[in-house]
């Protein structure tokens, strides 16, 4: 071989070597150095990570009706790396998600870049439409079956929804953007309510189908507890029918109703107004989605002598019949006047006729620092606990920041700030012998299955009162719904009714002195009396009537009334009193003592 034949052969060998190494080389490169990002790259167009949704518990009633419940809908999704005909795609989604045709030419042709990998890659998930419901996205499965157009799927998934819209709106809550709950029983008991959303690895073929003999690791879903109320929705329709006749009739500023079982503490129904439909959360002012149940503070008035009387009976400083000078209208010492002058009046009847003064000498006898411990016993400055977000404790304020007039003022409800609930449960402390009990709105927490897994049974926080001052109280109460008392027209045929009228006057924000033109009145009751299958507040604040009207026993007791004989008929109650021939029922042509500041 001549030297120019050898020089080839070895030109030729050096460069076939060098060629077979760099081969080498680089296929090391890709099996060994970059083999994790070539496989990642190769998991994301073949492999994904389907998410199963877990369905978000049921809030149901006593009685198992469901109050918030979840609709079946679909997530609308294109993979980048299988689209084919993306104009044909394009059409059919446009038309069927209601989207304009160039808006999804944009999302279908976007690009986003890979920050894991640094690489330009089309990005194979692109939200096309949230929330769309299960008809529409099975037509459009349909059509994008018949044209063979691939790469479009649809993620199932769920929309909380309330059947009855407005109604129990504070107590139900609702949920934001991302399924969690927001406010009232969706929000305390999310952690019962959320579940846990299990996943599904699984791969697809270059057409996008799924290899289900190639599905990987899987979890299940755990769905999301049920949670039963107290609430029985026979009695909130009646409630909330009544609070809506009231808002016509009185065109208040707000209004609360609640309704108790006063030897449980469930409460039974819960409504406020202004209110909110809870399907609807865009553009609902933060001013109607309050639950002034548990976060408005209020003086309450004359209902808050209920708590005097019972202390002075229960520490036996008197008894029912004990007579207490009332100053003829005008206790001159502590600048204190009732609406009637009364010389001498029973502790019986300083509840009958709602005398300040008398209410203000039962808490004297008792002094400071006895008072304030009943103030604090039957529950005032403190929450009551229920399972309800944003309650409030109010204020009672501790001795040292009394004044000497204090102690004839907060007697008659005024220098408090209380919460409606817990001015209902202190009635129902009244109502059942003297046990304050914790205000319940869950009843029981079960699984998917219907399995309970947790129970809320009563829970009695401690006796406020005696058994024997809680009876006098109740009497004193019965004739309160009498003409001779304050409220004679919460009276209901057939039936005996215990309760007490409050009207708080309030203070002007501009002069910071009382008002005389604006109120918040109330009555809080039970019923029957002998034997309360309930206890009922209704509150209304800043009634558009009359100054001579405007008072508890003329705005607040004929709507316990309306309330009350309905709940009873709803209840099946059996009615307990004769009526007297050719008596006058609910107050017409009564006289009616108003004194109930």
């Amino acid at each position: 071989m001549n030297r120019t034949a050898q020089k080839r052969a070895l030109v030729t060998c050096f460069a076939l070597a060098g060629c077979f190494s760099l081969f080498s080389f680089r296929l090391i490169e890709l099996q060994v150095t970059k083999h994790d990002e070539y496989a990642t790259l190769a998991a994301q167009n073949h492999v994904t990570r389907q998410t199963i949704p877990a369905r978000r518990g049921l809030i149901q009633d006593i009685h198992g009706e469901s109050l918030a419940q979840n609709e079946p809908i679909r997530t609308v999704v294109a993979d980048a790396t299988l689209l084919g005909d993306r104009a044909a795609a394009a059409d059919l989604l446009s038309t069927a998600l209601g989207i304009p045709h160039p808006q999804v030419m944009e999302k279908l042709n976007r690009e986003v870049y890979s920050q894991a990998l640094k690489k330009n890659v089309p990005s194979p998930y692109i939200v096309l439409k949230k929330e769309v419901p299960e008809s529409v996205a099975s037509d459009l499965e349909t059509q994008l079956a018949e044209h063979k157009l691939r790469g479009v799927y649809f993620e199932p998934s769920a929309t909380r929804i309330y059947p009855n819209e407005q109604m129990l709106c504070h107590v139900l809550g609702y949920v934001n953007g991302q399924n969690v709950g927001m406010d009232g029983v969706e929000r305390t008991m999310e952690q019962f309510l959320r579940g846990h959303d299990g996943f599904r690895y699984s791969e697809r073929d270059r057409t996008g189908k799924e290899i289900v003999p190639y599905r990987g690791q899987e979890k299940d879903a755990h769905n999301g507890c049920n949670v039963r109320l107290t609430i029985d929705m026979g009695l909130q329709n009646i409630v909330e029918m009544e609070l809506d006749a009231a808002i016509k009739q009185f065109h208040p500023k707000s209004a609360t109703v609640i309704l108790m079982q006063p030897k449980t503490g469930e409460i039974l129904a819960l409504a406020n107004r202004p209110n909110f439909n809870l399907n609807v959360q865009e553009g609902v002012p933060e001013d109607h989605r309050r639950n002034r149940a548990i976060t408005d503070g209020i003086e309450p008035g004359s209902t808050f002598k209920i708590v005097t009387t019972a202390a002075a009976l229960t520490e036996k400083v008197v008894h029912a019949g004990t007579m207490i000078n009332c100053e003829n209208g005008y206790f001159a010492s502590m600048k204190l006047h009732d609406h009637h002058p009364y010389p001498d009046l029973s502790v019986h009847d300083i509840l009958v006729k709602s005398s300040n003064i008398g209410a203000a000498k039962l808490a004297i006898q008792l002094g400071d620092q006895r008072f304030f411990d009943y103030v604090r016993r039957f529950g005032f400055g403190d929450r009551t606990g229920v399972d309800l977000p944003g309650e409030i404790g109010g204020t009672v304020h501790p001795l040292h920041m009394w004044s000497k007039f204090s102690i004839s003022r907060i007697p008659m409800g005024q220098e408090v700030q209380v919460t409606p609930l817990q001015i209902t449960t202190a009635m129902c402390a009244i109502a059942n012998g003297g046990h304050l009990m914790m205000p319940q709105i869950i009843h029981e927490i079960s699984d998917d299955q219907g399995r309970t897994i947790s129970r809320f049974p009563p829970q009695e926080v401690r006796i406020v009162a005696s058994k024997s001052a809680t009876d006098a109280v109740r009497d004193a109460l019965v004739d309160v719904v009498s003409p001779k008392g304050t409220a004679a027209l919460a009276h209901v045929v057939g039936f005996k009714v215990a309760g007490k009228t409050g009207t708080a006057q309030k203070y002007d924000e501009k002069t910071h002195l009382p008002s005389h033109e604006r109120y918040t009145v109330s009555f809080v009751g039970f019923m029957p009396a002998e034997d309360p299958a309930f206890v009922c507040l209704v509150l209304i604040d800043e009634a558009q009537v009359a100054h001579d009207k405007n008072y508890g026993g003329m705005v607040s007791a004929p709507v316990f009334s309306r309330i009350a004989e309905k709940a009873a008929r709803y209840l099946g109650l059996k009615a307990s009193v004769e009526e007297p021939a050719g008596s006058v029922v609910a107050g017409r042509n009564v006289h009616m003592d108003v004194s109930d500041q």
